[in-house]
């Protein structure tokens, strides 16, 4: 009977996320400029409804009560993870909850002005009180979990995922990134000397453009009948698994960054499509996390359509959709030397492949020592001025916009997501070499246009999975081991390397 009062309760949340998640990408794509007061507070208020319905006292008796009923192992499995999230949803008391968001928003503000002007003096106190304010929920999380506190605040983004597990995984790979990133400079030039960057032939239109990336989501197997593509000042994938809402947005200059964007965002998309619909109003239904969901993207994005495989395929997609001019004189090669260029930078969302993870690392470690007491904002410019010096050869000490200023992350005290972002790249290529050991001929398939198999695989491990395991006992389940850097080190030698 308790079940059964859950099932009814996640029918009715899962009509409020529905239509807060689908107002949402509205407001970023369709509503009109002076639609924004009234959409905030009809948001707010479906909000308020959601909290309210989600944190009812009764429901821990629910919980309780269905504990000792006899329940199927997925029933048993929902049942943990509606638990996991209304212990989540409850460890917060509202006075608290109150205090966190009337920091953060006027951090946010604060960040968005003075960002600009370089001003970290200016913006320290604001940050000062949103990191008092992490602490003190850390904490309040970790009582409630059973965690240590950055553990507590990182679990919300990847369940199942610690410290203890993460940080030796990440100094693997922070050692590897260091030796390499020289040499696989070193290699490029190389290749640049033997083959310069290609010119683009712009201007490119945003309709061929629109048609190509529309082209590539149905190729690699986008559900029309269940989403759509709009444009976007950020791009993004949201709306809801029977109506993925993804954007986002064109230079006509080049192409290949928003043909990349749009292919990343499908990544989410087909993740999204794919969960199981028969739990989609449950928690278990749901995607497994930040990383997980990140792996999807990056598997797409980085995985495939960075591949030669797949550029041969692509190739008389974009003649076909964007004339034979776009790309005249082009070869694979060209292609490649494009979508896979490596440059050392101060920014994270600019970051390729092989500079991202130590721009993640960074904050990784920088986060730790704030939540934990280790480290002050008065002292952090230096400390990550230290950090991107021996990582990344760059100093951004006379330059906090580029630095410590650089996320909005941090000012709106989303402590414990930036590790989600690598997790994610570790992962895909892990799920990678695990799908080419059970489907050998997939390189192949790719190259002939034939996704299903490659989607087949992760349709089976990732996506109908949904959140019955914690992030690391899908990863184990999926690929046969625990979490290991050498696939992905082994990934960025074999694209890389010399």
């Amino acid at each position: 009977m308790s079940f059964q009062k859950l099932d009814e309760l996640g029918h009715k949340l899962e009509s409020l996320e529905h239509a807060l998640s689908i107002l949402g990408a509205d407001e970023a794509t369709h509503m009109a400029s002076g639609g924004g007061e009234k959409r905030a507070e009809a948001m707010s208020n479906l909000a308020g409804m959601y909290h309210e319905q989600a944190t009812a006292p009764e429901i821990a008796d629910w919980i309780a009560d269905a504990e000792k009923a006899e329940l199927t192992e997925d029933g048993a499995r929902a049942l943990r993870e509606f638990k996991r999230s209304y212990t989540n949803a409850t460890c917060l008391p509202t006075e608290f909850v109150r205090r966190r968001t009337q920091a953060t928003m006027l951090s946010e503000q604060l960040w968005r002005d003075l960002r600009a002007k370089n001003d970290w003096q200016g913006f320290r106190p604001a940050l000062e009180g949103v990191v008092k304010l992490v602490r003190e929920e850390a904490q309040l999380r970790a009582d409630a979990l059973k965690l240590a506190p950055y553990d507590a605040l990182m679990d919300q983004y990847d369940p199942g995922n610690r410290v203890a597990n993460v940080a030796p995984v990440f100094e693997r790979l922070k050692t590897f990134l260091k030796g390499f990133l020289p040499e696989a400079l070193a290699a490029q030039n190389r290749r640049l000397t033997e083959r310069p960057l290609k010119p683009f032939a712009g201007p490119y239109t945003v309709e061929k453009q629109r048609d190509l990336g529309l082209a590539a989501m149905a190729a690699v197997g986008f559900d029309f009948d269940h989403g759509s593509l709009s444009v976007s000042h950020h791009p993004f994938c949201g709306g809801v698994p029977s109506d993925v809402r993804i954007t986002t947005r064109y230079r006509t200059d080049e192409f290949l960054s928003s043909l990349m964007g749009v292919l990343h965002e499908t990544g989410h998309a087909l993740y999204e499509q794919g969960l199981p619909p028969e739990w989609a109003h449950w928690p278990l239904g749901k995607a497994r996390g930040m990383g997980v969901h990140e792996s999807q993207s990056l598997f797409v994005e980085m995985q495939l359509a960075h591949t030669r495989e797949f550029w041969e395929f692509a190739m008389p997609l974009v003649h076909q959709h964007m004339g034979h001019d776009a790309m005249r004189g082009w070869e694979v090669d060209d292609v490649l030397n494009r979508v896979n260029h490596v440059e050392r930078g101060y920014i994270r969302v600019d970051a390729d492949e092989v500079t991202y993870p130590l721009h993640v690392i960074l904050r990784f470690e920088l986060e730790q020592d704030l939540v934990n007491g280790k480290l002050e904002v008065a002292d952090l410019p230096e400390a990550w001025d230290a950090k991107m010096s021996e990582y990344l050869g760059l100093s951004t000490l006379d330059n906090p916009k580029d630095g410590p200023m650089q996320d909005v992350h941090w000012p709106g005290g989303a402590f414990g997501y930036f590790p989600s972002y690598t997790l994610g790249a570790l992962m895909a290529a892990q799920q990678w070499a695990a799908l080419e050991k059970a489907v050998p001929t997939v390189r192949d398939d790719i190259r002939q246009g034939n996704f299903a198999p490659l989607n087949d695989w992760r349709r089976e491990n990732i996506w109908l999975q949904g959140s019955r395991w914690s992030t690391p006992e899908l990863m184990e389940r999926a690929t046969g081991e625990a979490l290991n850097a050498d696939y992905f080190i082994a990934h960025l030698k074999k694209r890389y390397g010399a």
